[in-house]
């Protein structure tokens, strides 16, 4: 009932942190300006993301631009970008290991097998997606902040956290979470009920071997 409970617990945790990594992925708020020092007033708000570099104005709705090349991007978006594209490409085909290792399944061969290798499988490539979307989202978090507190770099070009990177943090921690609960709730070698009470087999020798020596037994007490 508890290891039920936990399937499906991790299960929910792994859907939150897929959905999660893939709206990151997608969304433009990485790095934000930041209204410091004369830019107290709002005038326009610039948004970085791994696709797209956005600018809204007072009284304009928001424009966005898609990055002419890769170049254009910081070291910290290019190997973003990468990553996170591997980071959604694990949690999905994690997210579809654990479906098919759920109790509600059917396998084909050797269920029990089937299953209880299929998720921890499921858990280790969860933990790793989670694992591999961290990085990005701590290198650029870094990123931003040293050349925030830079007296070096110009004020107009200091960015502050955007929410994807908030966001990228809750995701990798439901991974990791929901990886860690699929390996804690099940064996990769657990045996079935059935293997633990004798075999029908072993049954029929042993009530065919049970007349025997009761009829050896009636035969020695006659001729005493």
């Amino acid at each position: 009932m508890l290891g039920g409970a936990l399937k499906v617990v991790g299960l929910l945790l792994g859907a939150l942190g897929v959905l999660g990594t893939v709206a990151v992925t997608a969304m433009p708020q990485w790095r934000v300006s930041a209204f410091i020092e004369h830019n107290i007033i709002v005038f326009e708000a610039i948004w970085e993301g791994l696709w797209v570099h956005c600018i809204r104005q007072v009284n304009i709705r928001m424009q966005c631009k898609a990055y002419d090349s890769v170049l254009a991007l910081s070291p910290d978006l290019q190997a973003a970008r990468g990553l996170m594209c591997a980071g959604s490409g694990l949690s999905l085909l994690a997210l579809a290991v654990a479906m098919a290792g759920m109790g509600c399944t059917w396998c084909p061969r050797r269920p029990w097998q089937a299953k209880g290798c299929t998720l921890p499988a499921a858990g280790l490539l969860l933990i790793l997606s989670g694992v591999v979307e961290l990085v990005p989202i701590c290198w650029v978090a870094n990123s931003i902040i040293s050349d925030f507190y830079d007296p070096a770099v110009n004020v107009a070009q200091k960015r502050e956290l955007g929410e994807a990177l908030y966001l990228g943090w809750v995701a990798s921690l439901c991974l990791v979470a929901a990886g860690a609960t699929f390996c804690c709730s099940s064996r990769c070698a657990e045996k079935p009920r059935s293997s633990r009470y004798s075999s029908p087999d072993q049954h029929l020798a042993h009530s065919q071997r049970s007349p025997s020596r009761t009829d050896s037994s009636y035969s020695k007490s006659q001729y005493v």
